[in-house]
């Protein structure tokens, strides 16, 4: 199995094929041509409705910045965005990531949990999220945002701060879920979803 077809289910290989096969043909695309490119995956308004596909609608400008520079310099390993991101240059960075932050986040089309959303805010007072990515969990600088960001993304990236820290992640984010079961980190991405 293709690292690809790890990530990305079935009825989304022709769609992301059919991408990658676009972003091989992107050199020097302009930067509307980049943002259609990123659209198709991450919501033509910057809000993904397709399963464990991030928002970037409404993150702060740097964090997209140095996840998209993170990738394109290899530090950060994402299959699915390598043929995206390698030919991108700074200015394309700057471009996408002052683009994206000032779209508005918009709540995804998942069902929130009412229950888990109250356990999250408990879990997130007690660990002290608000202290990095502030209280209306809108991020800020290199913090991203969690507010109305997809359940099913949020869940396994916290899993994956708490089990194997990825390369260039904040050690810091590792720290602050060090011990959380998996129901509480379910609890946290419902309580951000909602918020």
């Amino acid at each position: 199995m293709t690292p690809l077809a790890k990530w990305w289910r079935p009825p989304v290989l022709g769609l992301a094929a059919a991408l990658l096969c676009a972003a091989s043909a992107s050199e020097g695309a302009s930067l509307a041509e980049r943002i259609a490119l990123c659209g198709s995956c991450h919501g033509e308004d910057g809000n993904s409705r397709l399963e464990k596909i991030p928002s970037l609608a409404g993150q702060p400008a740097f964090f997209i910045l140095d996840q998209l520079f993170l990738m394109r310099e290899g530090v950060r390993q994402v299959a699915a965005m390598s043929s995206f991101v390698k030919e991108l240059t700074d200015e394309d960075l700057d471009g996408l990531s002052k683009h994206y932050a000032a779209l508005p986040a918009k709540p995804s089309n998942e069902p929130v949990d009412a229950e888990r959303a109250r356990k999250g805010a408990g879990i997130a007072a007690q660990r002290r999220c608000a202290s990095c990515h502030l209280p209306s969990l809108a991020g800020q600088d290199q913090m991203p945002r969690l507010a109305k960001q997809r359940i099913d993304y949020l869940v396994p990236t916290l899993k994956s701060y708490r089990d194997a820290p990825r390369p260039g992640a904040d050690t810091a984010m590792s720290a602050a879920i060090a011990g959380a079961s998996d129901d509480d980190l379910a609890a946290l991405a419902h309580y951000a979803a909602s918020h």
